[in-house]
């Protein structure tokens, strides 16, 4: 089996990623127009029409914003758990096929298993995933304030990792644009993970078995790629990781597709216009 990954947005405004096996294809979260969900599919010879289902992690606007548009419209099943479908139809008035889980348990769609847990968050009830399939696994670890020791634990066995980097400690801090409210939101545990932190959650699930991890959410006021990249990679380079690569995630283009398993040709992802 051949699995294909495709983070297709990453950033505080609008965070949507593609997984593909040989029977399924999902989004994990839709925060991107449904205009520009399809443009970017489309860089990967891909269309929202060819889904099986939506994975919603929680009900913010950079995670839903385009469920409407591509949801509602195409009848796409939405799978998240009962007290985020609540948040979506309040802010969305709109009836979406929800597809419900209770957080903590797993369910299947195709030949796709998915694993859920809570995360710390400020959402009604945010949940983290861990995706297995015959070609391996995908941990989706996003939009958290501090890893529990559970959040550890499930992620554990992944082989491709995702994992929120959405501040430099002192860019925030520093940054005038931002009233001291937001801020101690998003430092506090129940906020968004600095870098320092994403690179302590990097170092304690390492393994063999882990090979990839993509840095994702990143702030385009309070972070900068290269200062994500620095504190990942070389907290691992100390623990003696060299085999596990980094990726930088971005708002505004998709990151070249990822394949794991059974290798198979696949369009490399290119930049979308607006």
């Amino acid at each position: 089996m051949s699995v294909r990954f495709t983070i297709l947005a990453s950033g505080s405004s609008g965070n949507c990623a593609y997984l593909e096996t040989d029977e399924t294809r999902l989004l994990i979260d839709a925060g991107l127009s449904g205009r520009q969900t399809r443009q970017r599919l489309a860089t990967i010879g891909r269309a929202p029409e060819g889904l099986h289902g939506i994975l919603l992690t929680h009900e913010h606007s950079d995670h839903i914003g385009g469920l409407v548009a591509l949801a509602a419209k195409l009848q796409i099943p939405v799978y998240c758990n009962r007290l985020t479908a609540e948040a979506v139809g309040e802010i969305t008035a709109t009836k979406f096929d929800f597809r419900l889980f209770t957080t903590g348990a797993g369910f299947e769609v195709n030949d796709i298993g998915v694993e859920t847990f809570s995360v710390p968050h400020d959402a009604m009830d945010p949940v983290g995933f861990l995706i297995r399939t015959s070609g391996g696994n995908l941990g989706f670890l996003t939009d958290l304030g501090h890893a529990t020791r559970l959040t550890i634990e499930r992620v554990r066995p992944a082989n491709v990792l995702v994992l929120e980097t959405n501040h430099d400690v002192k860019l925030l801090q520093d940054d005038l644009r931002r009233p001291w409210s937001l801020k101690q939101r998003i430092l506090g545990r129940h906020g968004h993970l600095s870098n320092e932190a994403g690179a302590a959650v990097a170092e304690q699930i390492v393994s063999d078995r882990l090979h990839h991890i993509f840095l994702g959410h990143l702030s385009r006021d309070c972070n900068r790629p290269e200062l994500a990249h620095r504190a990942v990679s070389g907290t691992l380079q100390k623990v003696g990781a060299t085999h596990v690569d980094v990726t930088v995630t971005s708002q505004d283009a998709p990151c070249p597709t990822y394949e794991f398993g059974a290798r198979l040709p696949m369009p490399e992802a290119v930049p979308a216009t607006n």
